[in-house]
Parts: structure tokens; sequence; C-alpha cells
């Protein structure tokens, strides 16, 4: 799903916010343009080894009522020395990880936030182009899971 110049306007009526540092438990990174998702993306591969996955959040979508937390998660996750990521996607239908084709790595991933760790299942990774496009769909559908990737559902998480 490619962005074009029109789209890339209309994106700033949508918003997601995404934590992957200590800092930003408090102070999340605002994402509102596919300019912002390409930045975060390039953050994740270039900042400290234990920072390479990020959590974010569409602001389009209804609070749960009983603690007001959002409805979903989606994770995302670099890695730069294989230039492939993974992307993990929870909310009440269950969790569900990408599917890859097993290029990148065959075996568990590891990938950390605000440095601690989360182990991704095998077969999970897949290339960064398709990260970034996913990233941008999710914030351009309103906080939908993305349907550009492949996904596995997850007996544990």
């Amino acid at each position: 799903m490619a962005i074009t110049n029109l789209q890339r306007k209309t994106m700033t009526n949508f918003k997601a916010e995404a934590r992957y540092r200590t800092e930003h438990a408090e102070r999340p990174i605002l994402l509102e343009t596919a300019e912002s998702i390409d930045l975060l993306v390039d953050a994740l591969l270039n900042g400290p080894d234990d920072h390479n996955l990020a959590q974010l959040h569409s602001l389009n979508r209804p609070l749960l009522p009983a603690y007001g937390d959002p409805d979903h998660e989606l994770l995302v996750g670099v890695d730069s020395v294989l230039g492939f990521g993974a992307l993990a996607w929870m909310d009440a239908d269950g969790n569900q990880v990408t599917l890859g084709s097993g290029e990148g790595l065959a075996q568990a991933e590891m990938y950390f936030i605000m440095g601690h760790r989360r182990e991704f299942p095998e077969k999970s990774s897949v290339p960064l182009d398709l990260i970034r496009q996913a990233v941008k769909e999710f914030l351009l559908s309103g906080g939908k899971r993305p349907t550009c990737v492949e996904w596995q559902k997850l007996e544990y998480w």
C-alpha cells in the first residue's frame, strides 16, 4: 500500500502514540504522518540495541471503559543487522505476530523495549520495507490491524 501525496495530507487526522525509550513512558512520541513513521523506524534502527522495539497505540480508537486503557497494541521491532523486523498485534480477538517467509531469521528473535526483552516466535521476521508499510497502514486506517502483512495467531504471549 503506497502512501500518496493526498494520503499524506489526510494522515494528519490520524494520530498514534509511540513508546520505546524510558522517557517515552510519560511522554510518548506523537505519530501523525508517513514521515513521522519513517523517523520512528530509523530511530529504532539507529538507536541502542536495547531499544529496538516500540509500542504503538492509535489515538483514533476508543479506550476501554473500565480502566481507560487502549483496546489494542501494535509492537514494532527492527533488527538493523539483519535488515528485518517483526510486528505483534494485540486486541480483544487475541494476540498475533507477523508471519515471515523464513528469509530473515528462522529462529526466535529478541527485541527490547525500554531495555526489557520481548521474544518473538520463529518465522515472524519480515523485510523492513514491509514493516514501514504496515505501520503507515496502521496509522492511516485509524488503528486497525495492518492487512499488508500475514499474521500468525499465538497460543501464548
